[in-house]
């Protein structure tokens, strides 16, 4: 997993290593310098004579951009130092000098900033170090850095020969909560020191962040809290519940399903489906019958024991939504809220009498509405967004995006950038919850085994482990290899539906199972 700590607590880590001694700047320097040459061979350009521009600002970064500039120029390569603050490390620009680094002053003693030199250097550069702000980034860039970084974001936009863009530590321009707040100058790769920041897994500066390599550089963070993580394939595998030799259905996971309505009865489907494709051992169908088609033999209609409940894929907000909610609390195991119950969800959780972990799955939408504010607000802000839901209801908030976070009232936010952008279509919201509903079933039953019952983090976890499944389907189902003109087989991507994405689960949970 990808853990990402605030900018004061890597300073905190940092402080007793560099007292000692310890070159962690040479690390860091090494590691962009290696890092820039593979970007320029992955161009298929000639690492000797290519040409790459160090933006060098005042700060960390800065030193941490103009020391990879001497080295790159003792490999061959043209570099070009565009100095962006009147305070550059002197120590750090006359080694640069002397490895044969071109260095060009931008700004001058007043601070303005000759945005025409920048531009000139960048349009020669097939590589872009950006080193002009870093970490702890409390509000938006100021001038000159603001104009700046606006002018080499539209250079970048516009080019025909986009440069490859190399970040270091973080964006210039993205703080520590994943607001954007002013310019920012888009990564193609961040390379990122010690370990991950917030800003770089947190929507929406998560998508301006690309790549995302940490340099490791020992720092002593084990023992503390992070801000934000990632979970990758190895983390999903773990938190999966694999079936072993005695189990049988009632031990392998059960999950109820309050879903579908005669206008939607396709939720249902789909939502089934995404149970079922996660391997419990029964899905049961608890929702409106009356006109909704059950097209899954699996699916088990009867009432009986759950080990976690699905309520609100196209539920009827009306007049479905509140029985089902209070039925599925009344089972007192961990519910997965979503769409059409959501809106009922604040007086239902007030009157429930077992306190089990709740998710609920909106939309940047359907979470504007929950707060009375606009989508934009929930876009512009959706960590703080989230958490104030969290907060307010106490149940952990999976708001679906581009980069989906998990959020739970207390702990650690997780944030899954696994999907495709051909997910953004209708019904794969139903598909899941259908997922997720299952993961946390699998994961109770095998708790309720052992004399246990999940916690709140851990229900935070497996939602979390239910959008890196969902999203990696999504990828598989949207992968299509094509011949081309030529006869050469390549692999591209094309639209999907919500039941194919359902019908790659399995195919992902097999891939994490050898």
């Amino acid at each position: 997993m990808i853990r990402a700590y605030d900018a004061e607590t890597v300073r905190a880590a940092e402080a007793p290593l560099l007292e000692a001694g310890v070159p962690l700047m040479r690390e860091a320097a090494r590691a962009l310098a290696n890092r820039t040459v593979r970007e320029l061979e992955r161009l298929g350009a000639r690492v000797p004579g290519s040409v790459v521009l160090a933006l060098v600002g005042g700060g960390v970064e800065g030193v941490a951009a103009v020391v990879p500039a001497a080295d790159l120029a003792r490999r061959g390569v043209q570099v070009h130092a565009a100095l962006c603050s009147n305070t550059v490390h002197e120590e750090g620009l006359a080694a640069a000098r002397a490895a044969g680094v071109r260095v060009t002053r931008v700004v001058s003693a007043g601070r303005d900033a000759d945005l025409d030199a920048v531009i000139d250097l960048a349009r020669r550069s097939g590589v872009w170090l950006d080193g002009l702000a870093g970490i702890g980034l409390s509000g938006p860039l100021r001038d000159p850095l603001s104009g700046i970084v606006a002018a080499l974001a539209e250079e970048r936009a516009v080019s025909p020969d986009e440069p490859v863009v190399i970040a270091i530590d973080v964006p210039s321009g993205v703080g520590d909560d994943g607001a954007v707040r002013g310019p920012i100058l888009p990564a193609d790769v961040t390379v990122t020191m010690g370990v991950a920041k917030p800003g770089l897994l947190l929507p929406p500066t998560a998508l301006h962040a690309g790549e995302i390599q940490v340099v490791e550089l020992g720092l002593p963070v084990a023992e503390l809290k992070y801000r934000a993580g990632r979970l990758g394939a190895a983390d999903v595998a773990d938190l999966y519940a694999w079936p072993e030799q005695d189990d049988h259905k009632y031990t392998r996971g059960v999950v109820g399903i309050w879903a579908g309505s005669a206008r939607f009865p396709g939720a249902a489907i789909l939502c089934t489906a995404g149970a079922l494709a996660t391997g419990p051992g029964m899905v049961r169908y608890l929702g409106q019958v009356e006109g909704v088609p059950l097209v899954h033999p699996e699916v088990v209609t009867a009432d009986g024991q759950i080990q976690a409940a699905v309520v609100g894929s196209g539920i009827d907000p009306t007049s479905i939504a509140r029985p089902a909610l209070d039925a599925a609390f009344a089972r007192g195991v961990p519910v997965v809220v979503d769409a059409g119950a959501l809106a009922d969800l604040p007086a239902a959780i007030a009157m429930r009498a077992n306190p089990a972990p709740v998710v609920i799955t909106p939309h940047a939408g359907e979470l504007a509405t929950m707060l009375g504010v606009s989508r934009r607000d929930v876009e512009r802000h959706p960590a703080r967004r989230a958490h104030e839901v969290a907060e307010k209801l106490g149940v952990i908030v999976l708001l679906k995006g581009p980069t989906t976070i998990v959020v739970p009232p207390e702990g650690p936010i997780y944030s899954q950038a696994d999907s495709t952008p051909w997910l953004a279509t209708a019904g794969t919201g139903d598909v899941l919850a259908g997922v997720a509903g299952t993961l946390i079933a699998l994961a109770q039953a095998r708790a309720e085994d052992e004399g246990d019952t999940l916690r709140e983090l851990e229900v935070a976890r497996l939602a979390a482990a239910a959008s890196w499944l969902h999203g990696q389907a999504g990828r598989r189902a949207s992968t299509v290899r094509v011949r081309t003109a030529a006869g050469k087989r390549r692999v591209g991507s094309g639209p999907i539906r919500a039941r194919d994405v359902a019908a790659a689960v399995p195919a992902v949970l097999s891939g994490l199972s050898g």
